[in-house]
Parts: C-alpha cells; structure tokens; sequence
C-alpha cells in the first residue's frame, strides 16, 4: 500500500467505547463551532467553550495514538483529528488492518509520487520496482474538475465551481444561484454521505414540486458567503472541500425551515441536546 498522504484512519468510530456520533454529532457538539448565521448569544457559546472542543480533540487523538501502533509505523498525521474531522478527511480502517501488518500481509509505502514500469511501479528514492500484477488506484476523484467538464460554455464552466480562493458557490450546498436550472446532491462532504444526500434530494423535491420559492441571487450569495466563513475558519486548506461534517444538524435544520418542518426532531429537551441525530429522525417530512 502506498501512502501518500498519512491520514487519520481509524477502525472503528468510538472512542473509549464512546461512539463518535455522541461525541460529535448532537445539538451540544454543534454548540462548541461557530456556525453561519449564528447570532450574538451562539457565537459568543462557541467562543466559551472552544477549549472544551481542544481537550475532546486531544483526547480523541491519545486515545488512537494508544490503541494503534501508528507512532510504530510512521503514519501519525501532522494534522489533528479535530482537522480531519472537519474536513471528513477521516476514514475507517478495515477489520485486522494493523494486524495483518504485523504478519506481514501488508506492507506499507510512503512515497508521494510513483510510476509504472513494465514489472509493477517505482515509488520515489527507490531505483528497483515493485513488482505487482494489479495495481488498484484509491486516490478519491476532482469534484470541481466534474462540475466544469458538464458545460461546454466558456463562461459556466468559469463560474459553477467559483474561485480558488472561495468555497464552490452552491446554496443550500445544492443550487448554483447563476444557474439554479442546476441542482447537485452530494457534493457537500459529511460522515455521514448517505444521510445528508438524502436530505438534500427531499428538499430538491420538496422545491420542484412548489412547496417553497428560492429566495434572490443575492440572498443567495450571502448565505454561500457565511458558509464559506465557517469552512475557511474550520477548514484551512480543505475548505474547497465543503466539508459539513460537525455542523450538519444546523445545515439540516435549514433545509427543514426551508419546507415548513419542525427541525426540533427528539422528545425532551436533553434527548434533543445529547442524542445524535440520525436518518430515522426525518422520517415522513418533507412532504408537500
């Protein structure tokens, strides 16, 4: 295996038997980010507890450091968990992966380039091959690459994934508000893919069937704008990634005001704060 980036993979989502969706993924956790169009009295929150959210990330991290032998084998990222979190740049292990290594089974590369050659590939600082007679290619895809490859306009292809230096515009990280004939599911990244793309399609339907009317261009630009503000706070170089992993309670809850749903989906105000939120939770809505 060839790794050219070391990452925080992990084999299971729980942390001292804590599963990771009552660490990050409740109404509290989401009190401990700023989040856009928040207020005074939640910023001010996020701004109060933020240490609270550095302790849960060290405390994440020693505890994986501990249980896996990733010092052992070189592969501690030099980003936190907490990074990795925010940018769903965190994936789970397979079943024994480490165990394997141990017996040898696997072998691990670190090499930031490589090239094929006619008995398998190079990797970099090594002048002997490795042979191999199938190489599998794991390297994720170009989200923006994809969007601009659908126009064969000059000025969309310019203008659907934005600038280098800004989050891809999607409101509701679903409409271009340029080209709101166009509607994308799934490029907003999350733990959860599956969940959030779903509800993005029941509230694409719920406008297509005229349950609700966008709001203005620019009422739309000015909502991507306040996103772009948390992506680039939490983010840093991943931001393009439009990453709504640890706030997507606060995004769902757009969607539900957006179709005349209660977002409040739990019984009792502490299920409401300390239970995770989940598909089941959604059950029926968004129905016009």
């Amino acid at each position: 295996m060839i790794v050219r980036t070391k990452r925080w993979n992990i084999p299971n989502f729980s942390t001292w038997g804590v599963p990771f969706y009552y660490i990050y993924f409740t109404r509290f956790s989401e009190l401990l980010f700023h989040k856009p169009e928040e207020g005074f009295i939640l910023s001010l929150l996020a701004t109060l507890l933020s240490p609270l959210r550095w302790i849960i990330s060290k405390l994440v991290e020693s505890y994986y450091k501990r249980v896996l032998p990733i010092e052992k084998y070189g592969m501690v990222p030099d980003h936190s968990i907490f990074e990795a979190m925010t940018s769903s740049l965190i994936s789970k292990l397979p079943e024994k992966f480490y165990d394997m290594m141990e017996e040898g089974k696997i072998i691990l590369k670190k090499s930031k380039t490589f090239e094929f050659c006619e008995d398998g590939i190079i990797v970099e600082d090594k002048s002997m091959p490795i042979k191999a007679d199938l190489v599998i290619f794991a390297t994720g895809f170009k989200g923006d690459q994809k969007l601009r490859d659908i126009f064969t306009s000059p000025w969309l292809r310019n203008i659907v994934t934005g600038s280098l230096d800004s989050t891809v515009p999607l409101y509701r990280e679903c409409i271009h508000p340029q080209i709101p004939q166009m509607a994308i599911i799934g490029y907003s990244e999350s733990l959860s893919n599956l969940h959030t793309s779903e509800m993005g399609a029941r509230w694409l339907a719920y406008f297509l069937d005229g349950g609700f009317r966008l709001p203005g261009i620019r009422v739309m630009e000015k909502d991507i704008k306040e996103w772009e503000k948390y992506k680039k706070r939490y983010n840093h170089e991943n931001y393009r990634r439009s990453s709504i992993s640890l706030i997507h309670i606060w995004y769902n809850d757009q969607l539900c005001r957006d179709m005349g749903c209660n977002p409040k989906r739990k019984k009792g105000l502490l299920a409401e704060l300390f239970l995770p939120y989940g598909p089941t939770d959604y059950e029926g809505m968004g129905k016009v």
